[in-house]
């Protein structure tokens, strides 16, 4: 029969044994994981706006245009693909000349963050249908310029544009901009794609711009007691042959948006 002693070093003997397979049992468990994954969704769907202008010279900043002549320009067009803002084109008054004569358009009148200033005359686009398919944007004079009263026409003059840039602060790949054009003023011509998107280009808000800071001028002029604010990349060119009576003369210019991309 053994001793007590025997069986207390017997059991001490065994112990570590035990101990090692009871620690191995314990790490060989799984730790459950604390973690969950779960989705994420957002949706986009076209703006049918209409989208308020922007100043040209900063497109992130909204502004207010007004005519030169003072008056509100009309409100753009609404949908996903839309004409936002387009510059009345005055030339101010001027004296009755003999001699070819070229003549500056007044510059345009914002109201941004509540400061006035001048900018260049300028067309705003707005491309919001998350299709990525491009547009054009194109443009025709109505017609010669008339006399308001007597219906005269102004023979012979012709509207410039120059310095035609884009502006933005989409990431989107930047339209083209055609540099410089005439206008017909016969009223059948068009100046095909004065600016236009290629597929995957042009979405966003676009300005289509004549000139930047540089061009907007503080000019006298004889005619009126002031300094007039001009921009030297719109202009009016009219022969000194035209007979001219003391009167408005006026026309119009239709900017025309398409959803087809202009092809080279």
């Amino acid at each position: 029969m053994k001793s007590v002693k025997q069986l207390v070093l017997g059991a001490l003997a065994v112990s570590p044994f035990i101990l090692s397979q009871s620690v191995a049992a314990v790490e060989a468990e799984p730790t459950p994981d604390p973690s969950r994954t779960t989705g994420a969704i957002v949706n986009f769907i076209g703006n049918d706006g209409p989208v308020n202008p922007v100043d040209p010279l900063d497109p992130g900043k909204d502004a207010q245009p007004n005519n030169p002549d003072g008056s509100v320009p009309e409100v753009g067009t609404s949908g996903p693909l839309s004409l936002d803002f387009a510059s009345m084109i005055s030339f101010g008054t001027n004296k009755i000349s003999t001699k070819d004569k070229v003549y500056n358009a007044l510059a345009q009148p914002i109201l941004t963050d509540g400061m006035f200033k001048y900018v260049p005359n300028y067309v705003q686009v707005t491309d919001t249908r998350g299709t990525l398919k491009g547009w054009t944007l194109s443009v025709k004079q109505n017609g010669q310029f008339k006399s308001v009263t007597s219906n005269k026409v102004l023979t012979g003059a012709e509207i410039t544009f120059s310095s035609g840039q884009t502006a933005s602060i989409s990431e989107s790949p930047a339209p083209t901009a055609t540099g410089t054009f005439s206008l017909n003023p016969d009223g059948t011509g068009v100046v095909e794609n004065a600016m236009k998107a290629a597929e995957g280009q042009g979405a966003g808000t676009w300005v289509y711009r004549f000139g930047n800071e540089s061009n907007v001028i503080e000019v006298p002029r004889p005619e009126i007691p002031a300094l007039t604010v001009e921009t030297n990349t719109v202009r009016l060119s009219v022969p000194g042959s035209t007979n001219k009576v003391s009167e408005e003369y006026r026309t119009s210019l239709t900017w025309t948006l398409s959803n087809l991309p202009g092809n080279e």
